[in-house]
């Protein structure tokens, strides 16, 4: 994808399903990795130019621009709105980190990690190759902090646990992602704290032990009590039932992210979105006969 900028995910999927994608001669798979001397083949491949001037809308830029929490020589970070994601690409034109770079076209900026585009939140994005590489060089070594607010449908019987459970990532036939339990996936741990409590539903806090696509929504959904909104592994009668008391996306805000670097401590909080407080207090007031009873938890 990085050597075919602007290819369609489908037709990426499409070459290497019919064999048109090789490493070493031989027909690659979307889960191949490659190691330093392999030989990887390609096939030509045309894509129609992009109109010129389809830059993206002024609201957009503003939204981003808006959001911006913190700003010095190494770091840009935003509370990223819901409903923007990380990146362009899968059918998205335009992801924060393009937003950004339209709002300062004369400035060096790097995404340093991912949000869901449903999730909201801190997303840090660096200006420097030092701050670029010498984050993305802490999270490797699991030495910065990252801790989520969501929300489980259900009750889990313990207030405070933690769920160790191996994931891997599978991609089914037209290029979406899954990510399932599994013991031939990689290690993956996440810690529970409860915060406050609903009908029907427990706010959580969700600290990462490791960072795995789709971790705590995938964790949540094992152990019984999925994210409150989530399309793909929640639960969808309760999503049904939510929506009806205003919950219209995601339960899960990526609430802090800690970590020093060169003797300095960085720590990046953004409060839960407004949306999501009313939500809380509508759930608060009239959800009171909501009971969550389709999964049995695991705990």
């Amino acid at each position: 994808m990085t050597m075919l900028k602007g290819v369609p995910k489908s037709m990426i999927y499409r070459l290497l399903r019919t064999g048109q994608v090789r490493v070493n001669g031989k027909r690659a798979k979307p889960d191949t990795r490659l190691a330093e001397g392999d030989m990887l083949r390609i096939p030509p491949v045309r894509v129609a130019e992009r109109p010129v001037g389809r830059g993206p809308a002024a609201e957009m830029v503003a939204q981003v621009t808006d959001a911006i929490l913190f700003e010095d020589k190494h770091f840009l970070v935003i509370d990223k709105p819901s409903g923007i994601a990380s990146h362009g690409g899968s059918g998205v034109s335009h992801g924060a980190i393009e937003l950004l770079r339209a709002a300062r076209p004369n400035e060096s900026l790097e995404l340093v990690h991912r949000l869901d585009r449903d999730t909201s939140g801190v997303l840090v994005f660096a200006r420097t190759r030092a701050g670029l590489i010498g984050l993305q060089a802490a999270i490797r070594a699991g030495e910065v902090t990252k801790q989520y607010l969501c929300l489980m449908v259900g009750h889990p019987s313990k207030a405070k646990f933690d769920v160790n459970a191996p994931l891997q990532k599978s991609i089914l036939q037209g290029g979406e992602r899954m990510v399932k339990v599994s013991d031939n996936g990689k290690p993956s741990l996440t810690f529970f704290r409860e915060m406050e409590q609903y009908p029907g539903a427990r706010l959580m806090q969700a600290t990462l032990g490791t960072g795995r696509t789709h971790q705590i929504r995938v964790h949540a959904a094992h152990i019984g009590h999925p994210i409150a909104g989530d399309p793909k592994y929640g639960d969808k009668e309760m999503n049904k039932r939510l929506r009806e008391y205003g919950l219209n996306r995601l339960f899960l805000h990526a609430a802090h992210m800690g970590f020093e670097l060169d003797g300095r401590s960085y720590g990046f909080s953004a409060p839960l979105p407004d949306d999501l407080k009313v939500f809380l207090d509508t759930l608060a007031v009239k959800g009171k006969r909501l009971v969550y009873t389709r999964q049995k938890s695991t705990l």
